[in-house]
């Protein structure tokens, strides 16, 4: 876990995509820290995480669920990128009394909107040559396999690259096939759309990795908000962050206003 912002501001669960690490939101977390107690998770096998049994996002969501117990706090606006969204999701179908809200930042809906993957994720991730290079990747490696996924250059985080060099092929490959597999059983939409949180879905216009049109399969959760960023790939928070940081503001801000009560006039 990573902590910014004052403790006794509303909790802010921030959660990472697929093999990435809570240093992913590095961009966004100075402007979100000045409104919110901002708490990152590196799931399991990720970051500063240790492997886990099981990587199926059921299982990551309740680690998460602990997480927020040991901590006393709850509910939170839970804020997930790509994959991540699917533990958040997960942690509102296990957990309503933790969650508040979702935020799901390119977070693909189901795996018929998967696109065909940039060249270079291909070699890297499938075989033969990924289990070969997979241990030998530099950080310039890793920085253009992460650009990849985006639609303009982006300057990814020294933590966030060196994050992302300690895991494992297979463990990669493991959260890979869980993801799939959870997405495959129910979509995001639907699993969302049986729950009463409030729903915020954003994705960026020139998404290389989903469909960008996929986000529209949002609006089957009631009162739904839907944001597309022109011109932005996968990685809004590298390359938009403070549209990202304002979104997220936005939305949690709203959230306070529901729960402030009305204000009664005197006669």
């Amino acid at each position: 876990m990573r902590h910014d912002g004052p403790r006794q501001a509303p909790p802010l669960l921030l959660v990472h995509g697929s093999g990435a690490s809570g240093a992913s939101w590095s961009p966004v977390v100075p402007d979100l820290a000045c409104h919110h107690h901002v708490i990152r998770v590196d799931l399991p096998g990720c970051g500063r995480s240790p492997q886990a049994r099981s990587y199926d996002v059921p299982a990551q969501a309740s680690g998460v669920a602990a997480v927020l117990d040991d901590l006393g706090r709850g509910p939170v606006t839970v804020v997930g990128h790509s994959s991540g969204g699917y533990v958040a999701t997960a942690l509102a179908e296990q957990r309503p009394d933790l969650v508040r809200s979702v935020a799901l930042i390119s977070c693909g809906p189901h795996p018929g909107a998967l696109l065909s993957q940039p060249l270079i994720l291909r070699i890297l991730l499938g075989p033969p040559f990924g289990p070969l290079i997979w241990p030998r990747r530099s950080d310039a490696m890793i920085r253009k396999g992460i650009g990849a996924t985006a639609a303009r250059p982006v300057d990814v985080p020294d933590d966030a690259v060196a994050d992302l060099k300690q895991i494992s092929y297979r463990t990669f490959r493991t959260i890979l096939r869980r993801n799939t597999e959870y997405i495959a059983e129910r979509g995001v939409p639907d699993r969302l759309a049986a729950l009463t949180v409030p729903v915020l879905a954003v994705f960026g216009t020139a998404d290389p990795r989903w469909d960008p049109a996929s986000v529209h399969q949002y609006e089957v959760v009631p009162d739904a908000r839907i944001e597309l960023l022109p011109g932005v790939g996968h990685l809004p928070m590298f390359e938009a962050p403070e549209a990202i940081s304002e979104l997220v503001l936005s939305w949690t801000s709203r959230e306070r206003t529901v729960d402030t009560p009305p204000v009664v006039l005197d006669p």
